[in-house]
């Protein structure tokens, strides 16, 4: 969010709908979804609850019960309730709500990798610059440049790694679970557990909870057991 007191009105219309108990029931189920898988979220809730409504509740009711939006928000932003309400949207966006528990899951404990492994090629720049463009978030930029040589070692786990990995990393988790897929065929790979950490990742996204339990159980990690602790309850 570029300006920072700048509530949009479909989110402020959201948290208020929360706090004050109007919201629709399917809306409130995610909400409350999204609560029982993250811990730091809930406390942070409380923590907002306590603090707009503390112990007089009635400043914060007149502001929701003013008709009109905007005079809401130019108010909220001159009082600590805006402050509450920054932290809200710094944790979550509305989009974020209407999304599948599992898809909520999976954006709470994936991030980019940030391990990549070497790879001997005969375009070593191209392959130097690929990585470069990744680690600065040029997702698009490292897989044009990183497909061009898979075309050369179409077989490569590293380089099968290193496309899934960016693949997520760019929004595209379909794309990149063939690439995963392959990666894992070889048991000498480095990052093996990586690998299979990802690619259960992609398949928790995609919704087939069988092939997500399979691949965490096999990457034999302290976060994949955690997430499979949550998918078991």
């Amino acid at each position: 969010m570029e300006d920072k007191n700048d509530i949009p009105q479909e989110l402020f219309e959201a948290i208020e709908r929360y706090i004050n108990g109007t919201m629709e029931s399917s809306e409130l189920k995610d909400f409350n979804d999204y609560l029982k898988i993250d811990d730091e979220f809930k406390k942070q809730v409380e923590n907002i609850k306590t603090t707009i409504l503390g112990n007089d509740t009635k400043p914060f009711k007149k502001l929701i019960t003013t008709k009109n939006t905007q005079s809401r928000i130019k108010l909220l932003k001159s009082s600590k309730t805006a402050l509450a309400i920054a932290i809200i949207i710094a944790i979550v966006s509305i989009w974020y709500f209407s999304r599948s528990p599992n898809q909520k899951l999976y954006s709470k404990y994936f991030k980019p990798a940030t391990e990549l492994p070497e790879i001997s090629v005969t375009n070593n720049f191209d392959f130097q610059k690929a990585i470069s463009n990744y680690k600065k978030g040029n997702y698009n930029k490292a897989i044009e440049e990183w497909q061009v040589l898979n075309k050369q070692k179409i077989n490569n786990d590293t380089l099968n790694y290193i496309l899934g990995v960016a693949k997520m990393a760019n929004k595209n988790i379909g794309e990149a679970i063939p690439f995963l897929e392959r990666c894992v065929t070889e048991n000498s790979f480095p990052l093996l557990n990586s690998a299979y950490y990802y690619l259960g990742l992609a398949y928790l996204y995609e919704g087939n909870i069988e092939l997500a339990k399979k691949n965490l159980s096999l990457s034999k990690n302290d976060t994949s057991k955690e997430i499979l602790l949550k998918l078991s309850n």
